[in-house]
């Protein structure tokens, strides 16, 4: 074997090696920004409508709440409860894991916190006994389905601290809009979707109080969106109004 030859291979190892660190250093730094910056998300379901739409991609901070085992990727048990953060808010949006589907990520509001009593009447939500003020502001036509499209009203509620949040709202003699009183124990939170008559949250058993340590992060900007009832024409199915647009 003459010396160029050997040299020849010692080159394309040399450049298998390089390929290979690179590769490794690019999956270490995407987990490390996944799991301690922001994570994406995209919007699988019409819940949080009319404020999240089916095929909004969103990125979720990971810090906002501090750092618990569903902060990494497979929610391994490395350790108990929260690291760092501050406490969730009435009003913020969040991504969780209920206990009943540690593998599975949610997206609700928190409406309840820690103490809390909660119930809805009528479709009318009232914390600690007292009705939250709403009113309608107009009717929002969904028209993803472009078989099913029909107005829902869509009202403004005020949160005991001020904030207004948008729902939509359709019936009223549901279980879901006439609830027994939940009380919310310590540590935990009660999750509602904006689409009140179309969301699988916290009034549900099989979803119900939310453990602190289960939140993922909070919802903050759309940085992407697109009508996924249109997959012919990509183009015209952007939703460019809807990118970059911060989530309150």
């Amino acid at each position: 074997m003459t010396i160029q030859v050997i040299e020849n291979q010692k080159k394309k190892k040399s450049s298998w090696d390089e390929t290979i660190r690179t590769i490794v250093y690019a999956i270490l730094i995407a987990v490390v920004f996944r799991s301690f910056a922001f994570e994406p998300f995209h919007i699988p379901s019409g819940s949080m409508k009319s404020n999240l739409l089916v095929g909004d991609y969103l990125f979720v901070s990971k810090y906002s709440y501090g750092y618990s085992r569903y902060s990494f990727p497979l929610g391994l048990p490395l350790f108990k409860g929260r690291i760092g953060g501050s406490e969730p808010k009435r009003g913020d949006v969040v991504v969780f894991r209920p206990p009943s589907q540690p593998r599975i990520d949610f997206i609700k509001r928190i409406m309840g916190l820690p103490g809390d009593k909660i119930q809805v009447k009528q479709g009318v939500l009232y914390i600690n006994g007292a009705p939250l003020p709403r009113h309608q502001v107009d009717d929002y036509t969904d028209n993803e389905n472009p078989r099913n499209v029909h107005p829902i009203s869509r009202f403004e509620e005020t949160l005991p601290e001020g904030k207004v949040v948008g729902v939509l709202k359709e019936r009223d003699n549901d279980y879901a809009n006439n609830t027994p009183v939940f009380t919310v124990p310590e540590g935990h939170y009660f999750m509602m979707g904006d689409n009140r008559d179309n969301s699988h949250d916290s009034r549900f058993p099989d979803i119900g109080f939310i453990p602190f340590e289960n939140l993922v992060g909070r919802a903050e900007i759309i940085f992407y969106s697109a009508n996924v009832t249109k997959p012919l024409g990509w183009l015209s199915a952007l939703r460019t109004e809807r990118f970059f647009k911060i989530i309150d």
